[in-house]
């Protein structure tokens, strides 16, 4: 009876410590709230954005929100929202009014915004083998993935893929493209861009201009149709994948540890996805700023993305958004549903994005959560009981902003000049890609490598007491154009703070440069702080609650051995 109790009484105390290190809120964690109880959320949608998406449930459920989310393709998810069977949907393009069937693509009436959440490249995963090992240095430039993902391309030795890889040959092997068979956010991307750049390519082939949600497959083709990021990573991963490619997020060949292909931009040079690549390119993307049109503000222009002259910029780079219900009436939602919308999108926007860059993303800059910080407000402007109190972007524990001046794009400003090998004509480089192991030059600091070089050659001061103006300024007014949502405005500027111009024939900073010519319309073109920390691992909740069993496993059985023997000791002398 005296051990029962003792079990009873240690357990209880496990217990109770256990329950207040996981209950125990902590201030740097906005998902930690006090507010009225949570109701669980549900949404659908896109895949590109998935992997993220479900690291920041796992995340926030120890907090008691509950989120599913079951991808499905951003059409999906644009359609279920419509249909209100879903509390929230992610998608990378807005609605689009009419879709390429001629349906409706609308919200069917049901009041929303958008609101970015993460960043990332789209990348090129390949299952190409020479004998028995597998290629992981590969590069195309974006004329050969156009005729490749239009069958003007079939073989892997083709002259043209060749050429790309600086002479070196791949052996004669069919190409077999995969493809997405879904309505999906990531084809509409890949399909813009396409468009965009490649339009004698693509337009013959789809038949008209534009991007589209699902990728026209000829009949007779060899191409290959999945549903899902996941499954096309799997096919081409697959035991017959040799000759394969598609395109997915970064993130999933970077989970599967498998390689991507270095894509060719406008500076000759041949760069991977990283979260690095991702921020510089982005830098030239223009955010629609029309408060009163719902259906567009916020929305991404990345034309000026696919041509971005810096020399470390990858082109087919871009954000996905959520789609939030922001209607007083709406059916699915109460003041508890709000407020797990509401507190999930804060740790995501906050926290969650220190995970963005290691798990294959490229985490937000500033003044896009901040813009993301003002949507969330329309959820208490639909219901008053809404608790959105402490919550200042400023303050905001995502650790992508630099604390000392909010206006700068730190990321953008460490990113690493790609390397020699890596130029047109010159390499290929030997290391694999897919790894998500880009790191800045040593003592970049702010500064930005010469291409070929671990040698800052400029970039903006990082000496609280260097110059507001001129090149290496970081006064978030010395950009031109008209202020944006967020500080830097319709100025276009490079990384460096000061936005110095990249030579696009040696990668150098033209001395003297500045901020280049402003967009034009109510476009903001954002230049905004990022940056990224070593993965975290929400450990001290768990870390408390680790050390604790570690105690009961040390202690307990002595405890018990103890007591046993205390009372055949108590039954011997009576």
């Amino acid at each position: 009876m005296k051990i029962s109790r003792l079990l009873a009484g240690v357990t209880a105390l496990l217990l109770a410590s256990s329950g207040a290190a996981l209950a125990a809120p902590t201030a740097a964690d906005p998902a930690v709230s006090s507010r009225a109880a949570y109701a669980t959320i549900e949404g659908t949608g896109s895949t590109w954005s998935q992997i993220i998406v479900d690291q920041w449930i796992a995340d926030v459920d120890s907090n008691g929100i509950k989120v599913v989310y079951t991808g499905g393709g951003s059409t999906k998810g644009r359609k279920d929202f419509s249909q209100a069977s879903v509390d929230f949907a992610i998608s990378e393009i807005p609605y689009q009014g009419t879709d390429e069937t001629g349906q409706a693509d609308t919200s069917n009436g049901r009041a929303y915004s958008y609101l970015p959440i993460v960043a990332g490249g789209t990348a090129f995963t390949y299952q190409l083998k020479v004998g028995n090992e597998l290629v992981r240095n590969l590069r195309l430039s974006g004329e050969t993935l156009a005729k490749i993902f239009t069958g003007q391309i079939t073989n892997w030795n083709d002259a043209q893929i060749t050429e790309d890889n600086n002479g070196r040959a791949f052996p004669s092997k069919t190409i077999i493209p995969v493809v997405r068979s879904d309505g999906s956010g990531t084809t509409a991307q890949f399909t813009s861009w396409l468009d965009k750049a490649y339009p004698a390519i693509w337009r013959p082939y789809f038949g008209r201009s534009g991007l589209t949600s699902y990728y026209p497959r000829k009949n007779g083709s060899n191409f290959i149709g999945q549903s899902g990021s996941d499954q096309v990573m799997n096919t081409i991963s697959g035991f017959a994948g040799d000759g394969t490619i598609g395109y997915v997020e970064y993130s999933y060949p970077v989970n599967k540890n498998y390689p991507v292909v270095k894509v060719l931009n406008k500076s000759g040079y041949y760069v991977e996805p990283t979260q690095y690549a991702t921020a510089v390119a982005l830098t030239r993307a223009k955010i629609n700023q029309d408060k009163s049109d719902p259906t567009k503000y916020l929305t991404q222009i990345l034309d000026d993305v696919y041509t971005n002259p810096d020399p470390r910029a990858y082109p087919i780079s871009s954000y996905s958004y959520m789609i939030i219900p922001t209607g007083a009436s709406d059916p699915r939602m109460t003041t508890a549903k709000r407020q797990s919308i509401a507190d999930f999108l804060y740790y995501s926007l906050c926290s969650g994005q220190s995970k963005a860059g290691p798990y294959g993303y490229s985490p937000l800059p500033l003044n896009l959560v901040q813009a993301g910080f003002n949507q969330i407000a329309l959820l208490k402007k639909a219901d008053a009981d809404v608790d959105l109190t402490d919550r200042d972007v400023t303050t905001c524990n995502n650790p992508t902003f630099d604390g000392k001046n909010l206006a700068k794009n730190v990321l953008a400003e460490v990113a690493p000049a790609p390397p020699a090998c890596d130029r047109t004509g010159a390499g290929p480089c030997g290391e694999s890609t897919g790894q998500n192991n880009q790191t800045p030059s040593p003592g970049s600091g702010g500064g930005t490598g010469a291409p070929g070089t671990d040698t800052p050659t400029s970039g903006a001061p990082t000496d609280p007491g260097s110059p507001t103006t001129g090149p290496g300024s970081t006064d978030p007014g010395s950009s031109a154009g008209d202020g944006g949502n967020g500080g830097n405005g319709g100025g276009v500027e490079v990384p460096g703070g000061g936005a110095p111009v990249f030579d696009p024939e040696t990668g150098e900073v033209v001395a003297g440069s500045g901020t280049t010519d402003a967009a034009s319309g109510g476009d903001a073109v954002f230049a905004n702080p990022t940056l990224v920390s070593d993965r975290p691992l929400d450990s001290r909740t768990f870390g408390w609650v680790a050390v604790i069993e570690l105690l009961a496993l040390v202690l307990l059985p002595g405890i018990v051995v103890a007591s046993l023997r205390r009372r055949r000791r108590e039954g011997a002398s009576a």
